[in-house]
């Protein structure tokens, strides 16, 4: 299967922002306009410390000039594997908009206060589902999880607010390329990528397709 792409659209030098993350906010705001079902979920990729990959789809929850930032249980997968291997890499897949984003860079825990400020923003539910589950643990059944589930409603039916779990929290990549690709006719598309040098300043590129 193959779909052509259109003429006229594309991504030149001129076009392109001052810094990455004004680029991104740009084409993240397309992608909200579109409208794209979830325009934040990104594929989110890691190794171990042996270098197997693993790659998953979250939700990106912030982004500012020091990076993207999401949430997870920190003995998930991908928990484990930033820690033992602190490199990522992200993928927002905008294909309806021939559009794609790549981000490659170091991943850090955000602060404990960052962590709590946006547990406390979340509903309920998934306040109880992160006491609830051991992400990536195997589970014998489905009533194991709802058991889980229904002894932390339990446990915490008179707390408000519901604390953050110690074992739970935010992820920040901090990038050191982003790439900003847009699909061209011919196959030619366009690439262009923001690098980090080793002294710290940014530089644009164009890749080859």
């Amino acid at each position: 299967m193959r779909n052509e792409y259109a003429a006229d659209l594309g991504l030149s030098e001129p076009d392109l922002a001052p810094d990455w993350h004004t680029q991104f906010g740009r084409w993240f705001a397309d992608a909200v306009a579109y409208p794209l079902p979830e325009p934040n979920a990104m594929v989110v990729a890691t190794a171990d410390a042996e270098g197997r990959p693993s790659a998953r789809t979250v939700l990106l929850k912030g982004y500012d000039p020091d990076g993207f930032v999401f949430y997870t249980n920190y003995g998930s997968r991908k928990g484990a594997e930033a820690a033992a291997n602190p490199w990522a890499s992200l993928v927002f897949p905008w294909f309806p908009m021939q559009r794609q984003v790549v981000v490659t860079g170091r991943v850090a825990r955000v602060d404990r206060a960052e962590t709590e400020a946006y547990f406390a923003s979340r509903p309920r539910g998934s306040q109880l589902g992160a006491w609830a589950s051991s992400q990536s643990r195997v589970v014998p059944e489905r009533a194991a999880l709802d058991a889980a589930y229904r002894a932390a409603a339990e446990r915490f039916a008179d707390v408000e607010p519901i604390p953050a779990p110690p074992h739970w929290g935010g992820l920040r990549v901090r990038p050191e390329t982003v790439e900003f690709w847009h699909g061209r006719v011919s196959r030619l598309h366009d690439r262009l990528r923001f690098r980090r040098t080793e002294g710290g300043d940014w530089i644009t590129e164009r890749l080859a397709p």
